[in-house]
């Protein structure tokens, strides 16, 4: 059956592990530790520079004066990309399969049966001192306030060293214990919004994030290395930040949940979109949104993918992952 408002959280999320299970149920989040061999790491760090380099737009992975918006693909808050099918790059679906980030999701969860999201990725090249640019934080979560419990883990894998003044994730720590309370608390105006949209997710302004805070949330820059797996409760309120150093950022979004949380509908309907190559939400097993063509400039770009540069490939654990075949 499907996982809907009314059903219970599936995982106990009470009782110790002895692992990164017990900070992520705690905490909200949690870091493991060494999911993919650092040579992997600087294995995906060059694919993404090379997806880079396939626009024409004049992107120089030597010449700094090229990263910058006009010499780079559409994307999000510093070098979040989720157009032009980079969510179904070779490199990327290479990256989901990686055994150290299946094995953590399949202990989160208790099952292998799992699909994942066809998410994107994030690869933030730092500007110069004086092009800098400071973060704008757009706190926000990416669970529909009339859920309740454990419904998603999300996950970065990690490729680059980060630091405090690198780009990356913020988390309000332990604001997933506070959500249920927020949502019961505050005002019926934002209430109407709610269940729009996309469906799974919530912004919260600076005085609401004072309100987690002043209840014990902490604000913390999560750091990792490279081959590191961050995951996250979907309730955690987080948001990501540009770098202020040297180093770029690279990873990969990717999410998992139960296969068994999707309706047949749902499994046809992601199905459809991994044959399209489209994208879906953070959401593996529901709340598909796609957008076949992504802006840039405010117009059409001309350099729009359907398919991505180099398929991945199909093998039977993938079609699983993609809902495209049964488990």
């Amino acid at each position: 059956m499907p996982h809907r408002v009314s059903d219970p959280p599936v995982v106990n999320t009470s009782q110790k592990y002895g692992d990164f299970r017990d900070q992520l149920f705690e905490d909200g989040f949690a870091v493991v530790k060494g999911v993919v061999p650092k040579e992997r790491c600087a294995q995906y760090i060059e694919q993404m520079t090379r997806w880079l380099e396939r626009f024409p737009l004049g992107f120089d992975r030597k010449d700094p004066s090229t990263w910058t918006e006009e010499h780079l693909p559409a994307h999000m808050k510093g070098g979040m990309y989720h157009g032009y099918a980079v969510g179904h790059e070779k490199f990327v679906w290479d990256a989901r399969l990686e055994p150290g980030v299946l094995d953590a999701f399949e202990k989160i969860w208790g099952t292998n049966q799992l699909l994942a999201s066809f998410d994107g990725i994030n690869h933030t090249l730092p500007l110069p001192e004086g092009r800098r640019v400071p973060s704008t934080p757009w706190p926000h979560m990416d669970q529909n306030p009339h859920l309740q419990g454990l419904q998603c883990a999300q996950g970065i894998i990690n490729f680059a060293p980060n630091g405090p003044d690198d780009g990356g994730l913020v988390v309000l720590k332990g604001s997933q214990k506070l959500t249920e309370s927020f949502f019961k608390t505050h005002s019926m105006e934002k209430k109407a919004k709610w269940g729009t949209v996309p469906d799974d997710w919530h912004g919260f302004d600076p005085e609401e994030v004072e309100w987690f805070k002043e209840r014990g949330a902490e604000e913390i820059k999560v750091c990792v290395d490279p081959g590191d797996l961050i995951v996250w409760d979907s309730r955690t309120v987080h948001w990501n930040v540009l770098p202020q150093s040297d180093q770029t950022r690279s990873i990969v979004y990717a999410c998992y949940t139960p296969a068994a949380f999707a309706s047949p509908e749902e499994l046809k309907q992601k199905a459809e979109i991994f044959r399209n190559r489209q994208r879906t939400t953070h959401w593996p097993h529901r709340n598909f949104w796609r957008q076949n063509k992504i802006l840039r400039f405010g117009e059409e770009d001309p350099n729009h993918r359907d398919r991505p540069f180099e398929e991945p490939v199909e093998t039977e654990q993938l079609l699983k992952l993609a809902g495209a075949i049964a488990y």
